[in-house]
């Protein structure tokens, strides 16, 4: 099989090799996925710079936690799936359901990666994917979505019609939780630096919009002039924490997922003036992921891809999702 690989000690995705690999067969307790799609996270960058949790990869790794294809075989003592079944990878590996558990990660160099043309997976890291969706929508939502969902729905503050969401940005998370707020009958509001991104974000349902580098103060706006917020999917992190905090409403929720803007120190007084809570996010698991898909056939949600490529061009992708013109998801489609 083919299958892109970073080196040991990566320090960029530019490092990235497609090589040819033996074909994996399935053990015990696992299951063989012939891949369709893939779709990049932020954290995939830091993976491949060697800036994730754990460091440095300390051997040549497939990267990519997100991707979605076609059960082409099963092991040993394998019960939920059997072969042609479509369904996408989870996760986290291990977390199955109730408490966080973390453990290995999809594409961290320690669990498979789904940039390649055949993945074994633990069947505890395979999920159904949506019927309602392709191998390119269902991609986009093991990392991404699954954090959207866990932000808006799961703890003890889930959304119910008629409340508020602040998403910022235009990323993957952002945008797809303003999907799912949006069929869940929230109203929401969303940030941005780019007019032009903006008003692609009103067109998908947004009911405010705000470019954050004319309005500095956006979440004082927010929190004041636009009466605030129940829930913040806060995707910046230390450096936007305090002013998602002055969004909120009274009782309101920042929903923690903190990676793009990691420096700065938030002063969590601000908290006391909503009796709001900050809860963090971590993706989540999947129980979380088969609730996802569930909503996704209910309502109808289709994920938004902003761009795609083919297989052979996976670093073009990556450098794609790392620039600017990066909206929502950008997928890597297998034939």
């Amino acid at each position: 099989m083919r299958a892109w690989r970073l080196p040991a000690g990566s320090d960029g995705f530019d490092k990235l090799q497609l090589e040819e690999l033996p074909d994996p067969t399935p053990g015990p307790g696992e299951v063989l996925i012939q891949i369709r799609a893939c779709s990049i996270n932020y954290r995939d960058f830091a993976v491949a710079a060697g800036k994730y949790f754990g460091g440095a990869l300390k051997a040549p790794a497939i990267p990519l936690s997100d991707g979605a294809g076609q059960v082409v075989a099963v092991g040993g003592a394998v019960t939920r799936f059997k072969e042609g079944d479509r369904v996408q990878g989870s996760f986290f590996t291990q977390w199955e359901d109730g408490p966080p558990k973390g453990g290995p990660a999809l594409g961290d160099g320690f669990a498979p990666g789904m940039l390649a043309e055949l993945v074994v997976l633990p069947e505890s890291a395979v999920v159904p994917v949506a019927e309602s969706l392709d191998y390119a929508q269902a991609a986009c939502l093991p990392c991404a979505g699954v954090t959207a969902w866990n932000a808006l729905y799961e703890g003890p503050r889930a959304l119910v019609p008629g409340m508020k969401v602040l998403v910022l940005g235009s990323g993957g998370v952002s945008m797809l939780a303003l999907q799912i707020a949006r069929a869940g009958g929230c109203e929401v509001i969303a940030t941005s630096s780019s007019n032009e991104k903006l008003e692609r974000i009103k067109a998908l349902g947004a009911a405010h919009v705000v470019n954050y580098k004319d309005m500095p103060d956006w979440g004082r706006y927010i929190g004041q002039e636009l009466g605030g917020v129940d829930k913040v999917v806060e995707v910046g992190g230390a450096g936007t924490a305090e002013q998602s905090m002055m969004a909120l409403r009274t009782h309101g929720e920042v929903a923690f997922i903190g990676v793009l803007s990691p420096e700065g120190g938030p002063n969590p007084r601000t908290l006391m003036m909503s009796a709001g809570t900050m809860r963090g996010i971590f993706v989540g698991s999947a129980a979380m992921a088969r609730r996802l898909n569930a909503a996704i056939d209910v309502n109808g949600i289709e994920p938004l891809i902003g761009a795609r490529f083919g297989f052979e061009q996976a670093k073009e992708a990556y450098a794609h999702a790392w620039g600017p013109e990066s909206f929502a998801k950008t997928v890597i489609e297998l034939v």
